[in-house]
């Protein structure tokens, strides 16, 4: 089996574990890193075909390598900012869920002057 395949079944298995996570997790932290793993499989992807060429006798095109070093340090911003909306979001309303149910809400304290 040669490495292009290996790398390519291993991409769709990242995508596929983080579409699965996506679909069935409904914790948001899950749901950003089922999220996560999905853009993994999909700059390996990315990396395959920018590889591919270059395998191919054609020269060496740089343009590929700085779109993937761009994607990922977006991918790394755009985490890092939800990361920061749910923790703020757990000080604001004590649970980091985004669910409206409230079974499955937990009970926030009172607080003071409440009874």
């Amino acid at each position: 089996m040669s490495p292009t395949v290996v790398f390519g079944v291993s991409a769709a298995v990242l995508v596929g574990f983080g579409l699965y996570g996506l679909i069935v997790n409904p914790q948001p932290l899950r749901k950003l890193l089922a999220l996560n793993l999905m853009g993994n499989g999909i700059f390996l992807v990315a990396a395959i075909i920018a590889r591919r060429g270059a395998a191919g006798g054609m020269s060496v095109d740089p343009v590929p390598q700085a779109l993937l070093i761009t994607a990922i340090v977006v991918a790394f911003a755009a985490s890092a900012l939800a990361v920061a909306l749910m923790l703020r979001l757990f000080e604001e309303t004590g649970a980091c869920s985004l669910s409206t149910d409230d079974d499955q809400a937990p009970a926030r304290p009172p607080a003071e002057g409440e009874a």
